[in-house]
């Protein structure tokens, strides 16, 4: 009976010290200093991640010294379950404790997209597909019925959203993001429509993101803007063809190789404004705000034509005859007029 006394008394002591060793690795192991090969380090834990897996993450990533001692720690505290998916930043001098809270508290950065002026449907389409922080909420679907989840009433997504850089938290959906860029145009729009020009020829905020977006495609230094509107409404005015070639292009779709030949610009297609008069339609680009300012706000000039000099200006005419004159100083033969 004494010896399983004596026994139980070594197995409590044995416990209890193994206990106190337990707790003191485990406030200086929490407590110690990591020091990440760089900082601040960026970080990445995706969604269904294990609390294994992201401590051999950030043992591989050089944060951690072995991955063991984190996931201890972790089970420890209740936490093993409790990582959270994001991007995050770790600096120096951080320590398992702080880790730890941060990646269970969700103390991560906010991942970012960015969509650029000009940039087609298509080109957003790519962005947001490529993006992995992003849920690919719309892969597979077609324009109509991406355009129906979003609840808007017209014909095509061209040059619905507005070109800025969205952030968001990991995982959010794309249908999120193309949201908010078009509530984002819609108010952009509608504060440059309320302050457009009088007698303008535009029926519509709509029109007026079309002609916004030929503007942003046809510009080539960022001051031309209005003048350039200013050539396009002046057509429209008279009813002039408005014969901008990005349009054709974005007619043509595909079969566009990088080259425009005279047969494109006598293809009949809804966007041949050589062949066609008045705006295509539907817009052909995403217009930035300088853009939408222009095409209802154009400078006061009675220019009827342009030519790019071919450093990035363009020359600006009211006359056919001085057109051409410039057609010939700055464009080589074959290339087409307007």
């Amino acid at each position: 009976m004494k010896k399983i006394e004596v026994w139980l008394k070594r197995a409590v002591w044995i416990a209890a010290a193994c206990a106190v060793l337990a707790l003191a690795w485990l406030v200086t192991y929490a407590t110690s200093e990591l020091a990440p090969p760089r900082t601040p380090l960026q970080f990445s834990v995706q969604h269904g991640a294990s609390l294994r897996s992201v401590a051999r993450q950030l043992t591989e990533a050089g944060v951690l010294r072995e991955p063991l001692g984190f996931v201890v720690l972790a089970r420890l505290l209740g936490k093993a379950g409790s990582i959270k998916a994001g991007n995050y930043e770790i600096p120096g001098g951080i320590t398992p404790y702080a880790l730890l809270a941060k990646l269970t508290q969700g103390d991560y950065t906010q991942d970012g997209i960015t969509f650029v002026e000009g940039w087609t449907f298509r080109q957003v389409r790519k962005a947001l597909d490529e993006h992995r922080a992003l849920r690919h909420d719309t892969a597979g679907l077609s324009d109509a019925e991406i355009l129906r989840r979003l609840g808007i009433d017209l014909p095509s997504l061209e040059g619905l959203f507005f070109p800025d850089t969205y952030f968001f938290s990991n995982g959010a959906s794309d249908f999120t993001i193309l949201k908010r860029a078009h509530a984002l145009m819609q108010s952009q729009l509608a504060a440059q429509w309320a302050n457009r020009a009088p007698e303008l020829p535009l029926a519509s905020p709509y029109e007026a993101l079309i002609l916004a977006s030929i503007i942003e495609k046809e510009t080539g230094a960022a001051g031309e803007r209005a003048l350039i509107a200013a050539v396009f409404v002046n057509r429209l005015r008279l009813g002039m063809k408005l014969q901008t070639d990005p349009a054709v292009i974005y007619g043509m779709g595909e079969r566009f190789d990088g080259n425009l030949r005279k047969r494109d610009l006598v293809t009949d297609t809804p966007y041949n404004t050589y062949v066609r008069e008045g705006l295509p339609p539907t817009p052909i680009a995403m217009p930035g705000l300088e853009s939408l300012g222009a095409a209802v706000n154009p400078a006061k000039s009675d220019a009827l034509y342009f030519v790019s000099r071919g450093n990035g200006t363009s020359h600006f005419s009211s006359t056919l005859a001085e057109h051409n004159r410039a057609v010939t100083k700055y464009q080589k033969p074959g290339q087409p007029q307007r």
